[in-house]
């Protein structure tokens, strides 16, 4: 399930029997919580309800017709058509609501309680699967798979209710992107038959419920105990909400899609018990293996993405992203980390424009970065030939590179001024908490012009201490006779050298981080010192004698949807080492 803003009928902070009761007070009775059509400013909310059902039914094929309502709201819709002669049955999460439709509508119509995603019937079970202000609370994904094996050949995808016509950076709610769910009807085996356009008609139900409420706002406060500040609060959502019907960010449409064929890729996302079939891939692709340990340390989460492509039961692509808190000019802000890009090569056109890349790029990056998304903004570590690829098909600019900066080591000797504290898996006391997060506040506070991800304690612990697979030393560097910390840093050794992976530190106190990992790096055995950071920000590091050279890898960011323009972004991302998932 996706994280949708609620409608107007189905917000989860004030429930149906806030708008049942107005509507119940303002017309006598409130037998569907759905928008209406309204004709013209005369129009009662039960007329313009029922004009709204009279044009689903035009939609509808003669009888005999097996219909599936997802998402039943009161069940109107359900006992309407099943009155009708419709052989119609309906799914919702709401047990309450089944238990009351199952018990009080007649005739006796079948609802039951499941998800979308966990409903089984058998192919071809259905002529229409019908959602009533409903698809804006599922995937754009599950909607169209499940309709592709729930419905007969030439069955029809009926979706009736809100979406986000345009998005800007005013937009925080989550409704479908009309386009972007118009750009999916191929990808996913359907045709769109009708996109019709009912704005303007169902615009007025949001001006009805904002009178019925002022109208009797001291009777719903009365009846249903509520707290004034609530109608309040539901009255400016509604408010605003109206406005971008105004300003032509929302609206209301029915769309009608045609099953056509399965199509030779099908997108999915994937789930837990599918991780075999990615881990497959990553072994046929990188020529190396990710354990089921390190899979959970990356995709875990519930705020993190997996898609795949599929050619019939196997992965033949995927597309992982990692959630990233980040502060984005200073602002908290939500990013994705792009990760475990691959694509079987045995696949034929895998780079062309209806190649699986392209179908699982473009598709991850409408469903979720940009205004109004999970992520605002992505960005990742191709090389110079992925991002060329990306950039040709439209779908990626450029924003930064990486350079690397190597030191020779230094002598073992103790820096007079300054001593090393390691911190290992061991420790996790309060006082070790308040270091970090006080180093990260100072580094954030130089860096509040740029993008940076957030690294403060719970971020260090998570990625690095306690990494499944990689081992990093992680050190404060205070001041001795004293409690100052200068700052952490982070370091990797292996065949390359002694890699300063990350700092949690104040930008002045880089020399001094420098200075302790370059003997650290002698007192390993190293030859070498070596970091790597965005060319943008290579001049803090090479003020101590470093050597900078070029990298053969890329800052990305998406310029396929409404999202921040590339020119505000380029050049102030602060990335290193540990912002990869790889190193």
């Amino acid at each position: 399930m996706t994280n949708i803003s609620p409608s107007p009928f189905e917000s989860l902070a004030f429930p149906f029997n806030i708008y049942a009761h107005a509507l119940h007070l303002h017309e006598g009775m409130a037998s569907d919580l759905h928008f209406g059509l309204f004709q013209n400013d005369k129009t009662s909310m039960r007329t313009a309800q029922q004009s709204t059902h009279e044009l689903l039914l035009s939609k509808l094929p003669s009888l005999p017709c097996r219909i599936l309502e997802v998402g039943i709201g009161s069940g109107t819709t359900l006992s309407m058509l099943s009155q009708l002669g419709y052989d119609i049955c309906g799914i919702a999460l709401d047990t309450q609501t089944i238990t009351h439709i199952n018990k009080n509508l007649e005739p006796k119509v079948s609802a039951s309680y499941s998800s979308l995603e966990a409903f089984n019937a058998r192919s071809d079970s259905f002529d229409i699967v019908l959602f009533k202000e409903s698809a804006q609370y599922i995937d754009q994904l599950v909607i169209f798979n499940k309709a592709l094996d729930l419905l007969s050949p030439s069955g029809q995808l009926i979706i009736m209710g809100e979406f986000t016509l345009k998005r800007d950076a005013t937009n925080s709610e989550n409704l479908h992107s009309l386009a972007n769910m118009i750009a999916l009807t191929e990808r996913s085996g359907f045709e769109l038959i009708e996109n019709l356009d009912l704005s303007v008609l169902a615009a007025p139900t949001l001006d009805y419920l904002l009178q019925a409420i002022s109208t009797y706002r001291q009777r719903l406060i009365k009846d249903l105990f509520l707290n004034p500040e609530q109608l309040t609060q539901l009255e400016q959502s509604n408010r605003i909400n109206r406005e971008k019907y105004t300003k032509g960010q929302n609206g209301y449409a029915l769309l009608r899609f045609r099953k056509k064929t399965t199509p030779q890729w099908r997108l999915q996302l994937l789930k837990e018990n599918q991780q075999h079939e990615m881990f497959d891939l990553f072994k046929k692709t990188f020529h190396h293996t990710m354990t089921p340990a390190v899979w959970q340390w990356k995709y875990g989460s519930n705020s993190n993405q997996k898609l795949g492509v599929w050619r019939k039961d196997k992965l033949i692509a995927h597309y992982g992203g990692i959630a990233r808190q980040i502060l984005f000019f200073g602002q908290p802000q939500t990013a994705v980390q792009i990760a475990d890009v691959m694509v079987d090569t045995n696949e034929r056109g895998i780079l062309t424009r209806k190649g699986p890349f392209f179908l699982m790029t473009a598709t991850f990056l409408e469903h979720y970065i940009g205004y109004g998304k999970p992520y605002l903004i992505g960005f990742g570590f191709p090389n110079e030939r992925h991002m060329k690829l990306a950039e040709r098909h439209g779908l990626y600019g450029e924003v930064g590179k990486m350079v690397e900066i190597s030191w020779s080591p230094l002598s073992k000797f103790p820096h007079w001024r300054t001593r090393l504290f390691p911190i290992t898996s061991l420790d996790n006391d309060a006082q070790i908490r308040l270091i970090v997060n006080n180093c990260w506040r100072q580094m954030a506070k130089d860096l509040q012009t740029a993008l940076v991800g957030v690294r403060d304690w719970s971020y260090v612990q998570h990625r690095y201490i306690n990494h499944p697979s990689q081992h990093y030393q992680v050190v404060l560097i205070k001041n001795r006779g004293g409690d100052q910390t200068r700052g952490v840093l982070i370091l990797r050794y292996d065949d390359h050298g002694c890699e300063i992976v990350d700092i949690v530190a104040p930008l002045a106190e880089i020399p001094i981080l420098v200075l302790h990992a370059r003997r650290l790096a002698g007192i390993n055995g190293h030859q070498r010192l070596f970091c790597r950071i965005t060319e943008n920000f290579a001049a803090y590091f090479t003020i101590t004698d470093g050597t900078q050279k070029m990298l053969d890898i890329r800052i990305p960011t998406s310029t396929w949807d409404t999202a921040p323009p590339i020119e505000s972004l380029r050049n102030h991302w602060w990335l290193m080492s540990g912002d990869t998932d790889f190193r």
